[in-house]
């Protein structure tokens, strides 16, 4: 149940998630992004645009410029005590790539709720000085709650402005969902952006006849920590809206680490066939189910999460059955991008660090891919996105 600190948004936090959707957007358009759910096929293809052509731009010197300019005029919160290394910077450096400014709150012990301020509070001062409030918190329900502040305000014609959920607790994550996407999207386009070259697709199609482009009609596995990885929880959730997908979750048998009840409510809603294995090495229909994986997605155990007792549970688990060995990358076949959203654990080693040069590595690529992905949903929610296919323009023909 919600704290008593959102106690008066407690009605509308105690509903499905589908019925809260439409509070957060107006004619698909996001004022928040809160929900990994709030990302569809359509809108993450417009995203995916928006993140090439931010690419493109600032390869050159006269591109990035012409982002800075494009937002700023705007400022930006970063209001992260959780902590966070990857999301933080990313959001930092998308921010800097269109030219906001920002500031950050990175230990609650530097603001006034050590003077007992209300977080509800503290948002609505920095909504003050600030033009977005990009957020993550332990505290669950914080990211959603400030939504309904700044939806609130909105309905009384007071200053709002929008909230982007950096990570909420353990329940959401849904800029690493696009991010995550966005990797997918690129790498399922099999490199055919170059007319002058060879398609690398015709060669895979040689290979693998039944494959497609495109993040459809593909068989996505996920190995580690599922239960408490909203990572994982994020992109399923996201990746099940696309036709004919089906998922493999590889995951220890133990109640806090396998697949929970709302995930797999979410993908027995969707109609998204799902399977649960306890080894990478297990088989499905006769075949080893490394060989039928078109996308593999590693996470590391969250040992942070765990109290004594669960630890000492733990600590009984043989976890070589989920880190990718060589023989197991072996099996792989030739295209499958291999994801992780990092931190990686050191000790453990699910992803060792020999497999890193190996071409169907994605981990670093995608961490990148960030900044590009959280860049575009920025010009998203500050309604740019003319004026920045408008700046890709100019500079094709300036260059010509």
């Amino acid at each position: 149940m919600p704290g008593s600190e959102f106690a008066e948004f407690e009605q509308r936090l105690n509903r499905p998630v589908s019925e809260k959707l439409v509070e957060f957007e107006t004619d698909y358009r996001l004022h928040h992004l809160i929900f990994a759910k709030q990302l569809t096929p359509a809108l993450l293809e417009e995203l995916r645009r928006s993140a090439d052509v931010i690419r493109k731009l600032s390869r050159s010197p006269t591109g990035a410029n012409l982002l800075r300019k494009l937002l700023s005029h705007k400022r930006a919160m970063l209001y992260f005590t959780q902590p966070s290394t990857r999301t933080f910077l990313s959001f930092m450096a998308a921010c800097q790539i269109l030219g906001l400014t920002c500031n950050e709150v990175r230990d609650p012990k530097t603001s006034s709720e050590v003077k007992r301020e209300s977080p509800m509070d503290s948002i609505r001062m920095f909504s003050s000085y600030f033009d977005v409030i990009i957020m993550r918190s332990q505290k669950p329900n914080y990211a959603e709650c400030c939504a309904y502040l700044m939806n609130d305000l909105m309905q009384r014609g007071k200053r709002w402005v929008p909230i982007i959920n950096g990570g909420a607790g353990s329940d959401e994550h849904p800029t690493q969902a696009l991010l995550d996407v966005y990797t997918i999207l690129r790498t399922f386009e099999f490199g055919d952006r170059d007319p002058n070259e060879k398609s690398r697709y015709l060669e895979l199609k040689a290979h693998y006849p039944s494959l497609i482009p495109g993040p459809e009609g593909k068989t996505y596995a996920f190995c580690g920590d599922i239960g408490r990885g909203r990572t994982v929880k994020s992109l399923a959730t996201v990746l099940a809206k696309y036709a004919d997908v089906r998922m493999f979750f590889i995951a220890p048998d133990h109640p806090q680490l396998k697949m929970d009840r709302s995930l797999r409510g979410e993908l027995t809603d969707a109609k998204v066939p799902f399977y649960e294995f306890n080894t990478l090495d297990a088989v499905h229909e006769g075949m080893p189910i490394l060989d039928q994986v078109d996308c593999l997605y590693m996470t590391r155990i969250q040992r942070e999460h765990n109290t004594p007792s669960v630890e000492a549970e733990i600590a009984e688990i043989d976890f070589s059955h989920f880190c990718l060995s060589l023989p197991r990358l072996a099996r792989l076949r030739s295209y499958v991008p291999i994801m992780h959203p990092f931190p990686r654990d050191s000790e453990m080693n699910e992803i060792p660090t020999s497999i890193d040069n190996d071409p169907r590595v994605m981990y670093f690529r995608q961490a990148r891919n960030g900044m590009w992905a959280r860049a575009s949903l920025l010009v998203h929610i500050f309604k740019l996105e003319n004026q920045l296919h408008a700046l890709s323009l100019d500079l094709d023909l300036g260059g010509k």
